[in-house]
């Protein structure tokens, strides 16, 4: 009787994961930013009825690096009222645990250079030296305090 061996590639799997999880995390967010557009104009999409606050103006783009990778947000535009979600911070762009980990990074007297390639790593997209020398000047301060 012949046994079967099967070989898994845990690089493959650990890709496949990571890509799952990240995807899993952009889905809710635009989700949530659904809805809360929706509770904002008292409509679902596409309905009118008497109490509906503002129209919808499509939505733009916006990326959010996140503990598990880059994500896209669909931010609804809407007609009639601002706009200004509860869910991510106005002009955002990472994740608080990824700008703590960063600081974690320069307090622990790791380089720029090597900061960046573990961003690269850890998020996929690498964070620029001038962002990390501006968390720094944040740690610098609340360190002071």
């Amino acid at each position: 009787m012949s046994e079967k061996i099967v070989q898994l590639n845990e690089e493959v799997i650990k890709g496949q994961l990571k890509d799952l999880v990240r995807g899993s995390v952009e889905e809710t967010l635009n989700e949530l930013l659904e809805a809360e557009a929706e509770k904002l104009t008292q409509a679902a999409r596409y309905e009118r009825n008497e109490k509906r606050q503002g129209y919808r103006s499509g939505h733009y783009r916006r990326s959010l690096t996140t503990t598990s990778g880059d994500v896209t947000l669909k931010v609804p535009k809407l007609k009639g009222i601002s706009f200004e979600t509860a869910i991510i911070e106005r002009y955002r762009r990472r994740e608080s645990s990824v700008e703590e980990a960063l600081i974690g990074m320069y307090l622990a007297s790791v380089s720029v250079r090597r900061v960046e390639d573990i961003t690269e790593a850890l998020w996929g997209s690498k964070v620029s030296p001038s962002t990390i020398s501006e968390l720094n000047k944040k740690a610098y301060v609340h360190s002071e305090d």
